[in-house]
């Protein structure tokens, strides 16, 4: 059987277009994951929720993200990251003191990017659901903390009830689902902020 040359559906100039933005596909992509992972964060789809806590996806993509990079990178998307969770979450009529996620992005972000860089973690199947089970606990323990000094003192035991239902649930969503996002992310090699070459 003769060598055949692959089917090429796409127009001539979108070709051109792609070999033009090598060195930035990464970013691209990476970028384009994010956006996805926002647009998917209200969905709340069968089979992907459980007890309506859906997957933590900007949580996922965060630990994807900061597994592979420097801690200031990591922490900096971190802060980003968390500022988007807020605009995706926050009511706009609350404009009083309003706990904020950046922080427990900051923090997760940060010490994925330390256990990674002392090589405590590996990057197999379970090794990512168990980061991503744990730092899901720490980030929603960072939101309650922050929700205990906003509340009056009859609402404390309302929110570390809420936060020992939501925080397990969506630890246990979100790990199960890490490695869909997790493994095409790694694959990704992003040279303008890689650790390495």
């Amino acid at each position: 059987m003769p060598n055949r040359k692959p089917l090429n559906l796409a127009p001539q100039w979108l070709n051109v277009l792609w070999q033009q933005l090598q060195p930035w596909r990464g970013l691209i992509i990476l970028f384009l994951s994010l956006w996805l992972c926002m647009l998917i964060m209200p969905l709340r789809l069968p089979g992907l929720a459980i007890a309506d806590i859906a997957p933590n996806w900007l949580l996922i993509w965060l630990i994807s993200f900061s597994l592979n990079r420097p801690v200031v990178v990591a922490v900096i998307m971190g802060a980003a990251i968390g500022l988007i969770h807020d605009t995706l979450t926050i009511p706009q009529e609350l404009t009083t003191s309003v706990p904020s996620h950046v922080w427990g992005m900051v923090l997760v972000s940060g010490l994925t990017a330390l256990l990674q860089k002392q090589r405590y973690l590996r990057e197999d199947f379970i090794s990512v659901g168990v980061i991503v089970f744990g730092m899901t606990i720490l980030a929603e323990t960072a939101i309650a903390i922050q929700w205990s000094y906003t509340a009056s003192n009859h609402d404390l035991g309302q929110i570390w009830t809420q936060q020992q239902r939501i925080a397990p649930i969506s630890a246990i969503v979100s790990g199960l689902w890490a490695p869909v996002l997790h493994f095409p992310l790694t694959r990704l090699r992003i040279p303008q902020l890689d650790n390495h070459p």
